[in-house]
């Protein structure tokens, strides 16, 4: 027996395409700087793609380092417990992480949540991208977590592809935004720690 899909109605989130996140990015300022064609000549790809955006990792790199014995802490979080480098290669040390931001800077409409996945390409070497939700209303450059689970030093590429983007679009606009209620992550740039 065929399974039956069931059709899909306005009370559905439905995921946005190519068209309609250029359109987004080009008439709104939804993504920017915005690369319109996926690039993937000699590096880790970026840009768009049929049913998502591609984002490019910075060449700013927080990585974490135990030289000072620090407790990780959400709510009292020791800026010690990082390095900065800014580089075009970041080596992570085994078992260990680092913070980095998007190069773009982006604008979620009202009515649309967005997902972030790990590019398959860093995935398949034991690095894994944290993400969390971009909320209707939130801009700025996103924070991204890049784990090395693996107890070799790993390399990330700074100006190439990290992770991709998933635009979902709801029934109608939420009735209170993340930008309505002030959030704390709110038009952050560069790497964002966290804040209580």
């Amino acid at each position: 027996m065929k399974a039956r899909i069931a059709p899909v109605t306005p009370a559905h989130m439905a995921i946005q395409s190519d068209r309609w996140i250029r359109e987004q990015a080009l008439e709104h300022g939804m993504i920017e700087p915005f690369v319109e064609a996926q690039r993937r000549e000699g590096c880790i790809s970026f840009g768009l793609s049929s049913y998502g955006y591609d984002a490019r990792v910075s060449e700013h790199f927080k990585i974490f380092t135990n030289v000072d014995n620090a407790i990780v802490d959400p709510k009292d979080f020791a800026h010690n417990s990082f390095v900065d480098r800014q580089t075009n290669v970041c080596i992570i040390p085994p078992n260990s992480f680092a913070l980095a931001h998007t190069v773009e800077y982006f604008r979620v409409p009202r009515d649309v949540m967005v997902i972030c996945l790990g590019k398959s390409t860093y995935a398949r070497c034991g690095i894994i991208v944290n993400v969390t939700p971009l909320e209707p209303g939130w801009e700025g450059h996103v924070t991204l977590e890049f784990s090395n689970t693996t107890p070799l030093p790993a390399k990330v590429y700074a100006n190439e592809g990290a992770c991709q983007f998933l635009f979902l679009k709801g029934n109608e606009p939420c009735e209170v935004s993340y930008a309505d209620r002030a959030g704390k992550y709110m038009g952050q740039r560069g790497v964002t720690l966290p804040k209580l």
